[in-house]
């Protein structure tokens, strides 16, 4: 057997390292160059993380686990690319100047969506039957008819503050209400 001079001989000892070691000397390194392999920082979390653990899984085998890693890492992420040319992305309407694709999709809620939603209607208003005749006339003026504070301050006489003040509190024993009859958790 020929001794190979100490600059061609592999700068790993057999052993030394744990996988500990490597993971913390290689994987910033290995994270960079499987970004510019793949081009995504996500995909090469995963290659590298992936490496590893094939690397964990047969540890005692591999002889020179820097070198390992690094082909293992070009050949994850060469796969990566190869398998995401495979996937044929759909352009939504308006991506790229495509026309919209015909949506087929039933415009109306199910039936079961459509009764719960009815459902909660009747318990908002059933919660605003609680409220007393000035908390109800506010909330009608903010929701139904959108004024601001300022214009219900104008209408009711009320100073800003105080109209903001009562519609904090109707809304919140709403919620409660609500919270009561299991609407909302």
């Amino acid at each position: 057997m020929a001794l190979m001079p100490p600059d061609q001989a592999s700068a790993e000892p057999p052993g030394w390292e744990t996988i500990e070691e490597l993971f913390a000397a290689l994987e910033s390194p290995l994270l960079s160059y499987a970004l510019r392999l793949t081009g995504d920082a996500t995909v090469a979390e995963d290659v590298v993380q992936d490496a590893f653990m094939k690397l964990h899984a047969q540890f005692e085998e591999v002889r020179e686990p820097r070198r390992w890693l690094y082909r293992t890492v070009h050949n994850l992420a060469l796969n990566q690319r190869r398998q995401a040319g495979k996937i044929v992305s759909l352009n939504l309407p308006g991506d790229d100047g495509a026309p919209p694709a015909n949506d087929t999709a039933d415009p109306q809620p199910l039936p079961d969506e459509q009764i719960a939603r009815w459902e909660g209607i009747g318990l908002v208003r059933l919660s605003l039957g609680t409220l007393d005749d000035r908390s109800r006339e506010l909330i009608r003026l903010k929701f139904n008819e959108e004024l601001s504070y300022k214009e219900i301050s104008a209408r009711t006489g009320l100073n800003i503050g105080h109209v903001g003040y009562l519609l904090h509190h109707a809304l919140k024993a709403i919620a409660d209400e609500l919270a009561r009859n299991g609407v909302v958790p």
